[in-house]
């Protein structure tokens, strides 16, 4: 079994600060990254998206620096399946919320990955969780490590044993769910809510963008509902660690597995399933 470790700024478990910016404050983001047999997946996009992130919220990046010591640590899980996490939080230089540096403190941190994934072939039910996603449209997109909305969605799917669950603004437009993005299908055409106002624009979101830009599948970005939600031939959750997991019910309403989540499914299938 693999015991959890770190490496703080390269030292391999090294100190922690008490007066930490990141932990008081949410000051900083964070890449989730799958390793399969040792190998990261998407890991240049995931420090790509990092890097964007970053230069956001205002805190500098090393990107040699931080590149070196994951290599580094990658190189004591080879042939390990497991997952990275990459937090990057702003160095503490006093108390209080106004940042007066730019430097960033590094964190990576190996962790058990999952060892099955039977939401692939068998589908997922969603639930509607009842937690609102606040809208702040200087932040939409990033990934940073205030993260307490979805921590409260996913205490309602643990109370309900749903696997996962769909977050809206307060005035009812659909942005993702708990831990991943959401696809529709209509009419053989996909659509995905635009993240302009909340939500983290996902590595596997954003490939899903891609593989349909150049493959001929009409795909859009825009305003989604609960209305959509119902009338969609088919919907499918996505991130960079489970994959895809198409979508059996939302609620009490029952969603067809179709042609199109599995014909993503099967494009992707070789970096997720053993």
């Amino acid at each position: 079994m693999l015991s959890p470790a770190w490496v703080h700024n390269g030292v391999k478990r090294g100190e922690l600060e008490a007066a930490n910016r990141g932990l008081a404050y949410g000051d900083g983001l964070f890449e989730t990254v799958l390793l399969k047999r040792g190998e990261p997946l998407w890991l240049s996009e995931h420090v790509d998206r990092l890097e964007s992130g970053l230069k956001v919220i205002g805190i500098q990046l090393d990107r040699g620096l931080i590149s070196s010591e994951i290599e580094s640590e990658l190189s004591r899980h080879q042939g390990q399946s497991a997952i990275l996490k990459i937090i990057v939080y702003r160095k503490n230089t006093g108390r209080g919320y106004c940042p007066d540096t730019h430097v960033g403190e590094r964190l990576l941190m190996v962790s058990a990955g999952p060892s099955e994934n039977p939401n692939w072939h068998g589908g997922v039910k969603l639930a509607i969780c009842q937690t609102p996603l606040a809208t702040q449209t200087r932040l939409a997109g990033v990934k940073h490590l205030n993260r307490l909305e979805q921590v409260l969605a996913a205490s309602e799917l643990k109370q309900r044993r749903v696997d996962e669950g769909l977050m809206f603004t307060r005035d009812g437009k659909l942005i993702e769910a708990t831990k991943s993005n959401v696809f529709l299908v209509n009419n053989n055409r996909l659509l995905t809510p635009v993240l302009d106002e909340a939500g983290v624009a996902g590595i596997m979101r954003d490939k899903i963008l891609r593989y349909a830009a150049t493959n001929g599948l009409p795909v859009a970005q825009t305003r989604l509902g609960v209305s959509d939600l119902r009338e969609a031939d088919e919907v499918f959750v996505c991130n960079s660690v489970f994959g895809i997991w198409p979508v059996t019910a939302i609620e009490c309403y029952q969603k067809n597995i179709g042609p199109v989540s599995r014909q993503l499914q099967k494009e992707f299938e070789e970096l997720f399933l053993d």
